[in-house]
């Protein structure tokens, strides 16, 4: 964004190394970066994600056409879109969410509906559209009292939804599916714990969450390390825990938001999804807080349902 401070600018341009940059006086050089000058893209590539790991350096996501167009088109498969069917983008087209709204409306031939930013009453208008969201947009479509069944399917990613949530949603007639995926995977990859058409997903043997197929990005731009310590072979290597159950992959939690009390190595993530089935709870995270005696303590921090 170019409202960002300069000097996140110039880590975000140092790391891009682009042969232009377009500013509010037009196509300008790049100013001089470490990476020596403008660097061409990878064979394919038609768009790059910015993104940041555990270090918070940044970094770009190269993906291709053709595994936005794998992913879009799997997307459209299982949630049984109809030709013509049209999308309502409210999420920002910076992150790979916004974009692959944008992709699957290319995909299915229609326009998109393109909201500058979140508006629940932009969004409660709208009719017959399919919907991509985070679990945040559709509690604030909730509380304003939305009929989702007058809507397409609603695709939630973003972060992991509160089974309470869910119930709500559908009771108000969504078709709501869930999914999980990150920018490396063009976004949502499995929805409603199975992988899409062509994609795979496996647990090492740590736990950590693997996925492969067409929808995988090519790397990560002028960075061959980072790349190759993200990759196992056709592998992505994620930082999540997961399980498999009944054939569903089920997301446990970060790989570094685990909490050692103790000596017993407790997932926050799963602590938080148990709490937030409690029908006293509208939303919790759980986090470990520095203990003299067990070195980190579960603590929860709870937001009360309120009747």
């Amino acid at each position: 964004s170019p409202d960002l401070p300069g000097p996140a600018l110039g880590e975000l341009l140092d790391a891009l190394a682009p042969h232009a940059v377009e500013t509010a006086d037009g196509v300008v050089p790049p100013p001089p970066s470490g990476s020596g000058g403008p660097v061409p893209v990878a064979d394919g590539t038609a768009v790059l994600i910015a993104t940041s790991g555990s270090t918070g350096a940044p970094k770009f996501v190269e993906l291709s056409a053709a595994a936005l167009r794998h992913s879009a088109t799997g997307t459209l498969a299982r949630i049984a879109a109809a030709p013509g069917d049209r999308w309502l983008c409210c999420l920002p087209t910076s992150h790979i969410s916004g974009i692959q709204v944008l992709v699957r409306a290319l995909v299915a031939g229609t326009e998109p509906i393109v909201l500058p930013r979140f508006d629940v009453p932009a969004v409660t208008a709208a009719r017959g559209v399919h919907i991509a969201m985070v679990p945040t947009q559709l509690r604030r479509l909730l509380d304003a009292g939305m009929d989702l069944s007058k809507i397409g399917a609603v695709v939630l990613g973003g972060a992991p939804a509160p089974p309470g949530l869910l119930a709500e949603a559908r009771d108000r007639g969504g078709r709501v599916h869930t999914t999980y995926g990150m920018s490396e995977t063009c976004g949502g990859c499995v929805y409603d714990g199975t992988p899409l058409d062509g994609m795979r997903a496996a647990l090492g043997a740590d736990g950590r969450i693997r996925l492969a197929g067409p929808s995988l990005f090519t790397g990560y731009r002028l960075r061959p390390e980072q790349t190759a310590e993200a990759k196992d072979g056709e592998w992505f290597l994620t930082q999540d825990l997961g399980a498999i159950e009944d054939g569903r992959l089920r997301i446990r939690g970060r790989v570094d938001d685990v909490i050692n009390t103790g000596g017993e190595k407790v997932v926050a993530g799963e602590v938080a999804a148990a709490l937030s089935r409690h029908p006293g709870i509208r939303d919790v995270v759980v986090v470990g807080r520095p203990d003299p005696e067990w070195g980190e303590r579960v603590t929860a921090v709870v937001v009360p349902a309120t009747e």
